[in-house]
Order: structure tokens, then sequence, then C-alpha cells
């Protein structure tokens, strides 16, 4: 939107509308003292092509060419240039919501695909069209366990993102809503299974758990669904890292999966969008938030897709409706889409194979460096891992960037227990060179301290 300035006899008009005489008078009841009695302090007027050059030298001052070892359920992989060349097709792009399905066909099956997709990856049977996040994901996972078992309880993992289990705080803060949090081992990093068995009783809807967990590491599903189920509590299990079913067993003992995809395709941005999905056993689809689109035929046998147990709608079940959550992730459900669609079963196990290579040889390098320790070294993990130092985090980290190296992300920020230790991540973007670069500016200010 361009300024459009008013004239002397606009303003008059607009205050002769309110009944006022002047500015000053419509403005009478500011007290004085906060009344500004002078021109603001800003740059003159510039032209369009003065402002674009402003803002061109100004972008060269970003910085784009930093090495990062960032994770925390926010992962780099790389995007063949294949998504953003079909996502910004004006049938995609333009597209709101896929109600008439005689005029939305590409979006309803690039829905049905991706639906398809992530119950293959995840051992679920059926797959919803996508929510918000992981984030919102797994709070409204927990919220369907209730409604499925009528319980009003429920125990999540201290494993699990903490922003995650921000947001789940959220959704039941005004609900009456209860959740017992599980410690972790500290050995392992995995959940304390003595406490998760003495926390869950039959009052207990679900258990909620994160694998990869938030310190990167394999969580026993297994073992903690027995738990769960002996006491007759869903077991629902969140992925924040979607990348890891490439070489991770798909959770099949879970009830309910809720998983973040940012990974498959989905640029950083900044923070957003993400695409979450629930993905869940059969029995429990009709206690699904969110959209799901179907296969069908019409009348002359050709194939066809429709949406198809809207159990959410607002306007179609009102106070019946399972879940706030009104719209999906499609546009960006169809970029994971493209994503799994060019890398297939091989490409998205090699990936996860490199992934777990360059992790590993993060791990062992920086590790190796006096005075950094690798925590919960014995439990397998994916492509994230934690670092303990003897010297104050925020000292090594500054050096790093001086570098133009960003390292892992303070742990002591969720976990005081572990202040002096961070979270690294090692994806394929990440080279062997920015490793051994990191690891000897670590070297370095350690053996001048």
């Amino acid at each position: 939107m361009r300024y459009l300035p008013k004239s002397d006899a606009e303003r008059e008009q607009m205050l002769a509308e309110i009944g006022a005489k002047s500015i000053d008078e419509l403005f009478s009841v500011i007290p004085e003292e906060y009344r500004l009695e002078r021109d603001l302090k800003i740059p003159r007027q510039q032209a369009e092509s003065e402002i674009i050059r402003y803002f061109k030298d100004a972008g060269q001052k970003n910085a784009t060419d930093y090495a990062s070892f960032l994770g925390a359920g926010a992962y780099r992989h790389y995007r063949p240039v294949i998504i953003d060349s079909l996502v910004q097709r004006g049938e995609f792009l333009t597209s709101y919501t896929p109600y008439q399905a005689e005029m939305t066909q590409g979006t309803l099956q690039a829905i049905f695909e991706f639906q398809t997709m992530i119950a293959e990856l995840t051992g679920m049977d059926v797959a919803n069209a996508s929510m918000y996040d992981g984030s919102t994901g797994a709070a409204e996972a927990v919220l369907m366990a209730m409604r499925v078992t009528g319980r009003h309880k429920a125990v999540v993992a201290r494993t699990v993102h903490p922003e995650y289990r921000e947001v789940l705080a959220t959704y039941l803060r005004h609900r009456e809503l209860a959740t017992a949090e599980i410690p972790y081992d500290a050995k392992t990093g995995r959940v304390d299974m003595a406490a998760l068995e003495t926390a869950v009783t039959e009052e207990m809807a679900a258990v909620l758990v994160q694998s990869p967990n938030f310190f990167g590491i394999i969580e026993d599903i297994p073992a903690i669904a027995e738990i769960a189920h002996k006491k007759g509590a869903l077991l629902i299990v969140s992925i924040a890292e979607a990348v890891s079913l490439g070489v991770v067993q798909p959770p099949v003992e879970a009830d309910i999966v809720s998983m973040e995809a940012q990974s498959f395709g989905v640029a950083l941005s900044y923070g957003g969008p993400f695409c979450g999905v629930i993905a869940a056993k059969e029995q429990y689809l009709r206690q699904m938030p969110g959209r799901l689109a179907g296969q069908t035929v019409d009348k002359d046998g050709n194939r066809g897709f429709v949406l198809t147990l809207s159990t959410r709608e607002q306007h179609i079940r009102r106070e019946k409706a399972t879940s706030n959550i009104c719209t999906n992730q499609a546009l960006v459900a169809l970029m994971a889409t493209i994503f799994l669609t060019v890398y297939g079963k091989e490409g998205i196990r090699e990936l996860a194979e490199h992934n777990l290579a360059k992790a590993a040889y993060a791990a062992r390098e920086l590790s190796a460096v006096s005075g950094v320790r690798l925590r919960f070294d014995g439990a397998p993990r994916f492509h994230e891992f934690v670092l303990q130092t003897d010297e104050v985090p925020s000292l090594w980290q500054q050096r790093l960037i001086d570098e133009r190296i960003v390292g892992g992300v303070e742990l002591g920020r969720w976990y005081p227990e572990l202040k002096d230790a961070t979270l690294w991540c090692a994806t394929e973007v990440v080279t062997r060179e920015q490793i051994d670069a990191a690891a000897k500016v670590l070297a370095a200010g350690l053996v001048e301290a």
C-alpha cells in the first residue's frame, strides 16, 4: 500500500463529520504531557528508486553463508528446485479450499497422495490432510485420545519438545484437563521407564512421547507402548524430524502419530509456515481432527477425489466438532508430497543414512576436543546430539559466530540441569569442512582459556 496524503480540505471535511473543530480538539482527551509538539524525527521523503536501492544495499548485509548446527525441531535439508516450480502454479498457489471437488481435483489428489505417503511412513492406517504444525498436532492428538478413551488426564515425557509441551499446556489450560510430566534417564536421555510405569494409571487417556526425542535419542517405543496399553491408555508418538523415518523403525505400536513434516522440502523461512500431521489406527478415524481426502469414482467409473469425514467442520457439527482446526496446510503439504515423490523410498533412506553419518562424524570430532563431553552416549540417536562443555556456552558460541558458524542450541533455557549443555544437529547440508572448522574453533578457545 502506498501512502496517500490528505489535503487540507479533506481534513476539514473529516473533522466536520466527527464534530471536531481542529486536530488539537480531536486529541484533547490526551494529557498534554503525552502529546508530541514537534515533527517526527524521520528521514526526508524518498523516491521509489531510492527506497529500492536502500533495501538492496541493506540486503547485502544479510548473513547467508554461515554454517549452522541448529536443529531442535526446525531442520535444514536440501530442497529440490522442482518444489517451488510446481507449488507456484496458479492451480495450487491461488486455491483456497477444495470444497468444490469438480473444480479442485488437482489439490484433492495432492492431499490424498500426501495422506497415503504419511500413512506408509508412519505405519499407521490413516492420516489426515495436515495440521498447522507439529506442536498443534501433538496437542490435538492428546485431545483426540481423551475423546476416544473418555478420560481426562495424560502423561507427557519431559523429552518431548519443550515448545510442544507449552502449546499443549495452552490447549488444556481452561479445559480442566491435567497432564503429568515424566523425567528422563540422566545416563541415556530416554524416558525414565520406572517413573512412567508409576505415572500411568487407569485415569490416563494417553502417553505422549517423542522419538527421536528432543535430545535426538530414539525412544524404546515397544516398551513404552506396553506400559501404556496395560492401563488402557493410548500411546501418542510425536515425530519432530520426519526424515528420521528413512532409517528409524516406524512407531507401529503407537495408536496415534503426530508428526512435523517441515523436513520434507519445506523451507525454514524464519519460522514458518510448517506442516503438521496426525496419523492413527483406523478405529480412531472419526475422532481425528482436520479433514481427509478420499478416492472414489464418478458415475462413469472414472477415478476422482473428494473431501470426506471432515469431522471438525464447525458449520456442520458445531459443538460436536472434534477440533477448532479450521483449515489445513494444503500448499505446504504439497511441498512435502513433491519432496517425497522426488526422493522415493530408496532416496529417503539414503538421505537419512547421510544424516546419520554426518551426525556421527560431528559428534565424534566435537566431543574429542578437550573440555567437551558427549551426553547420553548410551542410546541410539539420529542426527542430533548433546554436548556438555567446561566453558560457558555463550563464550564459545561468540567465537564460533566470529568464524561464521552457528553452534548448537543452549539447553539451559528449558532444562536447568543442562545449563552447560547444547543440542547440536548435523544434516546432509552440513559439510565435513564445516564440522572440522567448528571443532578447531572450540579447541583453540579452550586452549587459550
